[in-house]
């Protein structure tokens, strides 16, 4: 070793042969600091063969086509757009001018001599094995070269007739159709045969199917008129193929008539933002993340890997302790041939990096296998097809180096250790005088007083997450830092406890080199799990004192709003089927115009209606005023802020419940009855024919509720705009209010059928209400979704459970995995302790001991490691969750002042956001983790140590 070459040459070589010798322990090792690699690698590999090229990108939203055209829906006014043709705004309007609407012809924009496609999309019920399933419909001849790479062809063949469709594999698989079955759509009994089936690689779990243009949504659209329901909506663009493509000039020229472009030349080359007109107006521009932004992320994840690093080396540690420890004799041969403290140095550093390479190489390898092998899953999952296997070398060996690095400062307080052992104390297995220093708990405790003040500042102060993140992450490694002189002071506790645990703590102090890393390694593991733990904890308090229930407990709802509620009665039947029913409402909706008309009255011959509002009983806050604008700003603060406390028309209602049009329903009693409402006048008043409303502003002077029915719906919008009075039929049916505040869960009125008939209003069934006499079991929500499946209708489906814990399985999940971070940590201090203390243990089997003696003192040690740890990390994660809370809540209150101050709210009381402490985690944790690790090394440790001969001293 008379170089520098030369002596780590042979450090390496030494290190190779003790790694080989002891493979279970290396295995460890390598496992702990491959795995992490592994997972990183295999992220990095997938996400860049899942982040598409420019290029892959055009392939698959226009194919080979130069462009794709489409309409802004501007009526035709010069736009503005970015380049990628998403986003497009009126070239010249003024602020407070409205934006134009209206379609515009596309193909008047497209350049003579182009090679057009036109690509229509629109849906439909199609027929499946099962029922029927809302499907997109997909007009493209996608046997033409200008198409390909949109819809790869996997079996089959392309559509080459009118009555032929190919279909995606997933539509396939959900609809249980196959190549050769034939299809047809609701109201619409023209047969389709399947062909051929494809995908789409950037949406691999849509629904489609793909028919040659015009022979599905037109004859589709007349078919659905004829049974009275409105045409289904449908889009349309134009796939252009043109000499030269279009440039960004060409683009722009084209926007002059309204028309979005996505051209392949943009795409590939984009212009500068100083270029794009559209990025120089105010509040317009490029969304991407900033240099901040940026900044903010390099941080977090070096943040996250740095933790991690950490966590491993503390892990790792002590298993390079152990090899060491083990290998003491060896080392004291080098020392006393002649070697330096240096040359030991090298010897176990070359373990670490013997490891870390080891790691890095396995970890690399199989990262790069197990994403090739696991691609069609990863595909399946991602929903998207990779695009080229997309190796960075740079990235990856960043990674892998930071595998070695990771043994190497892993194996750095061992080496440290292991070259101030004496040559005389490592020949004769002495352990020699060990002095803990006295810097580094102070520099830990400077630390945790400087990381917590940070935090306070973040959550207090100036209200940064990063800040909290920042202070917490300080804090806990000063705990770590501080883990020698608190693993002493636990050592105080010893004189009560009885003999094995009282040597298994004494030992744990005494040897505070390899337990305080060990410890801290449960520490940072606990400390993490115990900060999202009571942050869970504390958002389900938030939540669960903030919840509403949208109907009252047991009570299921179940309404459609499509096709004139055509599917309303085998919605009703399977409810009553397979949900425990106690009593059932039936209820319908008011409708205006064709049965078939939708909700808001979109079509021709389709309307709506509203119920009308008193001029009187307006709160002034909200009444529109003429010419249009917020009417709100008409008042002071102050006055918005009396109005709403003391003027009954402007109080807010926080009665939540389920979406009801209008807030109107057509029902019996029964509905009160299931929604609760007790009272007798209210049921007199229905079959009396009058209207039973929720809402005192509904009635008028006369005790009327009016209800308008609105045919001309464009003149309405205009009237709303403009701030007038909505043009429309109006019917006043007498009224009873129910009295008190009775939660109606967003029934605002109802009235009998009857009653809605007198009135001229017609009705069309919109669903049912239900009061079961228990929750139903999952079995039988399964039926009632299969069976609801089959239908093909959009069904609204509530089941009031009361709250919810959404975080449940989250917490124990967490409590697991550092419980398992425990034991290893736990167990690994276990295996250092055992090799420090063979003499000890066969001079307490000399003089009569009993062989469990060795069973209970490898448990205690074990158990103890476990303990400290978990104490330490439970006290170390509280902060972290505190400070986001306390962050939190200063948000909410800045934002409440606000609200206030501005007269936007009339609740005074400032928020009070809970910070909860999960008692069961803790609990399984302090207790269950370290007496389950404790017995685990019981278990495991031999009664009976090898038979050897006292070695001289």
């Amino acid at each position: 070793m008379k170089t520098w070459f030369h002596s780590w040459r042979a450090a390496i070589r030494i290190a190779r042969r003790d790694a080989w010798r002891a493979k279970g322990r290396s295995a460890l090792v390598l496992a702990m600091i491959a795995l992490p690699i592994l997972g990183v690698s295999a992220f990095d590999l997938t996400f860049r063969s899942s982040e598409l090229s420019p290029a892959e990108k055009v392939d698959r939203t226009i194919g080979a086509a130069d462009a794709r055209f489409r309409d802004a829906d501007m009526a035709g006014v010069p736009i503005l757009q970015d380049p990628e043709g998403e986003m497009g705004v009126p070239a010249r309007i003024r602020e407070d001018e409205q934006w134009p609407s209206g379609a515009t012809d596309v193909t008047r924009a497209i350049p003579a001599g182009s090679t057009v496609l036109t690509d229509r999309v629109g849906s439909a019920k199609l027929t499946t094995a099962h029922g029927l399933l809302m499907t997109e419909v997909r007009e493209l001849k996608a046997s033409d070269p200008v198409a390909r790479g949109i819809m790869p062809l996997l079996e089959g063949r392309y559509p080459e007739k009118n009555d032929e469709v190919m279909a995606t594999s997933h539509f396939l698989e959900t609809s249980g159709l196959s190549i050769g079955s034939t299809l047809s759509a609701r109201n619409f009994e023209h047969p389709y045969r399947i062909v051929g089936s494809y995908e789409l690689p950037d949406t691999l779990r849509t629904d489609q199917v793909n028919a040659l243009p015009d022979a599905f949504l037109a004859p589709y659209a007349k078919a659905v008129e004829k049974a009275g329901l409105p045409a289904p909506d449908s889009s349309v663009s134009y796939l252009v193929r043109k000499p030269g493509g279009f440039t960004w000039n060409a683009v722009q020229e084209i926007n002059t008539k309204g028309v979005l472009v996505a051209s392949r030349a943009v795409l590939l080359a984009p212009p500068a933002d100083a270029d794009v007109p559209l990025y120089q107006r105010g509040n317009w521009g490029d969304y991407g993340a900033g240099p901040a932004d940026r900044a903010a992320e390099l941080a977090a994840v070096a943040t996250v890997v740095g933790l991690a690093m950490l966590e491993i080396c503390l892990l790792a540690g002590p298993a390079f302790a152990v090899g060491a420890r083990r290998s003491r004799r060896q080392l004291g041969l080098v020392g006393a041939n002649g070697g330096a403290r240096s040359h030991i140095r090298a010897i176990v550093l070359s373990g670490g990096l013997v490891i870390g390479i080891a790691a890095a190489v396995i970890g690399t390898v199989l990262a790069v296998a197990l994403t090739l092998a696991l691609q069609p899953l990863l595909e399946q999952a991602m929903g998207q097809r990779f695009g080229a296997f997309d190796v960075r070398p740079l990235e990856i060996l960043a990674i892998a180096l930071l595998a070695v690095l990771t043994g190497l400062l892993a194996a750095i307080v061992p080496a440290v250790t292991a070259s101030r052992q004496s040559v005389l104390s490592s020949l004769t297995g002495r352990r020699g005088v060990r002095r803990n220093s006295r810097v580094l708990p102070v520099v830990g405790l400077v630390a945790v007083l400087l990381g917590g003040a940070v935090a306070l500042l973040g959550s207090l102060v100036t209200e940064q997450v990063a800040l909290v993140a920042a202070g917490s992450a300080l804090a806990e490694l000063g705990v770590v830092a501080m883990t020698p002189a608190l693993v002493g002071l636990f050592g105080r506790s010893g004189r009560w406890l009885p003999l094995s645990p009282r040597l298994a703590l004494r030992d744990a102090v005494r040897n505070r080199g390899r337990t305080a890393p060990a410890v801290a390694a449960v520490l940072a593991a606990v400390a993490g799990t115990v900060a999202v733990s009571t942050y869970m904890a504390s958002r389900e308090a938030e939540n669960r004192a903030a919840y509403q229930p949208t109907l009252p407990y047991g009570v299921a709802a179940a309404f459609v709003r499509e096709e004139g509620g055509r599917d309303v009665p085998a919605v009703r039947e399977a409810v009553q089927r397979y949900l425990p029913v106690d009593l059932r409402a039936d209820v319908d909706r008011v409708s205006v115009g064709k049965p078939g008309c939708s909700l808001w009255g979109e079509g021709p011959g389709c309307g709506r209606f509203e119920v009308v509002v008193p001029p009187a009983n307006e709160c002034p806050m909200y009444a529109s005023v003429p010419g249009g604008g917020d009417p709100a700003e008409r008042f002071t603060p102050e006055q918005r802020r009396k109005m709403l406390t003391e003027d009954w028309r402007c109080k807010e209602d926080d009665g939540g419940g389920v979406y009801v049009d209008g807030g109107l329903l057509i029902g019996d009693a029964k509905l009160l009855q299931v929604l609760g409402v007790d009272d007798p006048g209210a049921v007199k008043a229905l079959a009396d024919g009058k209207v039973v409303t929720f809402d005192r502003a509904q009635i008028d002077a006369k005790g009327t509720v009016g209800l308008k029915q609105i045919t001309d719906t464009a003149a309405a919008d205009k009237a709303m705009e403009e701030g007038r009075p909505v043009p429309g039929k109006v019917s006043s049916v007498p009224a009873y209010l129910v009295p008190g505040d009775e939660q109606s869960y967003g029934v605002q009125a109802l009235m009998t059928p009857a009653a809605a008939k007198a009135a001229g209003l017609s009705t069309v069934p919109l669903g049912v209400y239900a009061d079961t006499d228990r929750l139903p079991d999952s079995e039988q929500r399964q039926k009632l979704d299969g069976e609801i499946a089959k239908l093909g209708s959009d069904v609204e489906l509530h089941l009031e459970q009361g709250f919810v814990n959404e975080y449940g399985i989250v917490l124990l999940s967490l409590a697991i995995f550092a419980g398992l971070v425990t034991i290893g940590a736990a167990g690994i201090a276990t295996g250092l302790a055992q090799a420090d203390a063979e003499a000890d243990l066969k001079t307490l089997a000399a003089v009569g001991a009993p062989p469990r003696v060795r069973r209970t003192l490898s448990g205690f040690q074990c158990g103890v490691v476990a303990a400290m740890g978990v104490v330490l990390g439970s006290a170390a994660g509280l902060l972290p969750a505190v400070g986001l809370r306390l962050t939190e809540e200063r948000d909410q209150l800045r934002y409440h002042e606000m609200s206030v101050a501005e007269g936007w709210s009339a609740d005074t009381a400032p928020p009070d956001l809970p910070i909860v402490v999960p008692w069961e985690t803790l609990g399984l944790l302090l207790v269950a983790v370290p007496l389950g690790a404790a017995l685990l090394a019981a278990l495991v440790t031999r009664s009976r140590g090898a038979v050897a001969r006292r070695a001289a001293t």
